[in-house]
């Protein structure tokens, strides 16, 4: 079973500074690495005319950092680091520096970098996703209107409803309350459900 993790609601901006360079740091929830890409291109493009734009994702544990000129190591890592520490994923952060006119050293880069992500981390207020199933059930069309009435009364999160020969409910459901939601389908249906299991997910707690 794979484990929760935290993630941000919204995006998220907070600027540090470390002996005259500005550090803006910019995060923002992602589902993939191709989102996380387009909001490092469009930080890029927003400060363009920054000394670098050093950048960091962890997306389904997939961990990726990159230093955009900096010294390697110094910037991409620690900021992966940072969130990683923290137990975030799905998470995209963006560190901006304008560079103040002194030298900082590999070390300080270390700590500004990292520094920009973890002050940046404590500012949100994060949401923990906790493991889950997509659970699909077909019903019976004269079944369907209870059964949707009941599901969208309940805990378990729909997720897509279908209409063909029958009426079929995606349906998430934590990962320790399968067993649970197939009696409780069972019982709502007379036992005339079918009932299949998909793919794990993550939900919000």
């Amino acid at each position: 079973m794979s484990a929760p993790y935290l993630t941000l609601k919204t995006p998220v901006e907070h600027e540090t500074e470390a002996r005259r360079s500005r550090f803006v740091c910019a995060m923002a929830p992602v589902r993939s690495a191709e989102e996380a890409a387009a909001f490092i291109a469009e930080r890029r493009r927003l400060h363009a005319s920054a000394t670098h734009n050093c950048t960091a994702y962890v997306v389904a544990g997939l961990q990726k950092g990159d230093d955009d000129g900096e010294p390697g190591g110094t910037a991409g890592t620690p900021m992966v680091q940072a969130l990683v520490g923290r137990g975030f994923d799905h998470v995209v952060a963006v560190v901006t520096r304008y560079f103040g006119g002194i030298l900082l050293g590999a070390g300080g880069l270390v700590r500004a970098y990292g520094s920009a992500v973890t002050e940046t981390l404590d500012r949100v207020e994060p949401v923990r996703m906790v493991p889950a199933r997509l659970v699909h059930v077909s019903v019976a069309h004269d079944q369907a209107g209870r059964v949707e009435n009941d599901l969208r009364a309940s805990r378990y999160a729909v997720r897509e409803v279908g209409y063909g020969s029958a009426v079929d409910f995606v349906v998430a459901v934590g990962a320790d309350e399968v067993d649970a939601f197939r009696d409780w389908a069972a019982a709502l249906t007379a036992g005339r459900a079918r009932v299949e299991l998909g793919r794990d997910v993550h939900v919000p707690e």
